[in-house]
């Protein structure tokens, strides 16, 4: 997956070097980063301590939304994949203090399985 699967919309992977700088100041002493997926400019982060959601908004992506997500809060997760007619996959994490699921589009053809496995690795058991 590349350039082309996210201008599609679908999340591929986003090498952990050429991140690092933008998410050093919102790691914790010792906290690293492990994977990233980026969907067009949205990005899901996994460290070795939390899921991190990366909304950009507006035309120029100045506004940043940067939703942090311990592992030890996500009490179930969800990914409804694409179907024939759908264009996208969902990922659902629901988490504990919240009735609503925070809900994310992933893309057709996405990293989803990736994604989810990550997911259940991390999760508390």
């Amino acid at each position: 997956m590349g350039l082309l699967d996210t201008l599609l919309g679908h999340a591929g992977e986003k090498p952990i070097d050429k991140l690092a700088g933008e998410f050093a100041p919102l790691l914790a002493p010792g906290e690293s980063l492990q994977r990233a997926f980026g969907l067009i400019r949205d990005l899901i982060v996994f460290t070795d301590r939390r899921l991190i959601l990366v909304n950009k908004q507006g035309v120029t992506g100045s506004k940043v939304e940067y939703l942090s997500v311990p592992y030890r809060s996500i009490v179930m997760f969800a990914v409804e994949t694409a179907g024939h007619f759908d264009m996208e996959a969902e990922l659902r994490l629901w988490v504990s203090g919240q009735a609503q699921p925070i809900a994310r589009s992933l893309g057709r053809n996405s990293g989803a399985q990736d994604i989810l496995a990550l997911i259940a690795q991390h999760a508390p058991r």
